[in-house]
């Protein structure tokens, strides 16, 4: 037991040398990673003592801990509003619908893409095809509303080629807007979320392919019985981590092209915290809005994390 004990105690140093000549070794990797999470710190746990604020009754005129404490006077004031649970229901539904339409897609086409087999034309259509991903959501938002206006070119082809005699509103008809949400999501980030599926693509084993190929396997074959499963653990993690954004339904769009009209279905809880948090200066009940955002997107991320143990696939913790 001595002897066993000299031992433990004679390997500690020898570790802490080991770290420092790492250390001096990759210098750059260190000091990356340190204002990594010095950033990590600042700017999203710092700003979580703002929370506080849902359990007070805040005035900006005073100091964050001199405000008067209501408890969960603003949570109960909150779940009272009936335009608080209506714009829940439309984010959880347009977050819904955008992580199904974002997964298939991108899915899709990195499937698509790496099938084609001229080099000059599959970096060229990947180019096109992410370069949406950098225009600013208020661009989008103009190039939706241009498109599917009276005189629009959706409008055009409706009446000119199909025979339709008046232009459709579009955006005055409720049944609509999540769709239009939906396709301006999946045409500005499909080819942006297919980079990883291709970049996994590429890592798998050249020779399954080869002894597929042996086999006599057709490209749907190889597709369905070689690239699918072993995309599967990069599909899992990327889906459980985009759970935790469900509620993340965007901003821009809806706040924009929403209207009186069909604001019914355009609300979300984004822009109820601006109307609510912000232009009625009750910031409190904002933040309270925004804790429940952030507790029911811990608790979606648990469950899908949960269900992937369960299942036996790739999962966060």
């Amino acid at each position: 037991m001595a002897t066993n004990s000299v031992n433990i105690e004679e390997l500690k140093p020898h570790k802490k040398v080991k770290f420092w000549a790492e250390a001096k070794r990759q210098p750059f990797l260190l000091i990356s990673s340190a204002l990594l999470l010095l950033y990590g710190i600042i700017f999203y746990y710092l700003p979580v003592i703002g929370w506080i604020t849902a359990f007070q009754d805040y005035k900006p005129a005073k100091g964050l801990f001199e405000q008067r404490w209501v408890g969960f006077e603003k949570f109960v004031k909150l779940f009272e509003n009936k335009t608080f649970f209506l714009a829940f229901r439309n984010t959880l539904c347009m977050g819904i619908i955008n992580l199904v339409f974002h997964f298939v897609t991108a899915i899709v086409f990195a499937l698509l893409l790496n099938e084609v087999r001229v080099y000059i034309v599959k970096k060229f259509v990947q180019t096109i095809s992410y370069m949406p991903h950098f225009l600013s959501w208020i661009i989008v938002t103009a190039i939706v509303r241009d498109i599917l206006s009276a005189d629009g070119i959706v409008n055009e082809f409706l009446m000119n080629v199909c025979g339709r005699q008046m232009p459709i509103d579009f955006f005055a008809v409720k049944g609509y807007f999540w769709w239009i949400i939906a396709f301006s999501n999946v045409w500005k980030e499909t080819g942006w979320n297919a980079i990883i599926y291709l970049a996994a693509i590429t890592a798998i084993d050249p020779s399954l392919y080869e002894a597929a190929d042996m086999d006599g396997a057709s490209r749907f074959q190889k597709i369905r019985f070689i690239t699918l499963p072993s995309l599967r653990p990069t599909i899992m993690i990327l889906l459980l981590i985009n759970i935790g954004n469900v509620l993340n339904a965007g901003f821009e769009l809806q706040y924009i092209l929403g209207n009186d009209v069909i604001s019914d279905v355009s609300k979300i809880l984004d822009v109820f915290i601006l109307d609510w948090g912000i232009s009625q200066f009750d910031f409190s009940l904002g933040t309270a809005a925004g804790i429940f955002k952030s507790v029911i997107a811990l608790i979606l991320v648990c469950l899908g994390n949960w269900t992937a143990k369960k299942t036996g696939d790739e999962r966060l913790f």
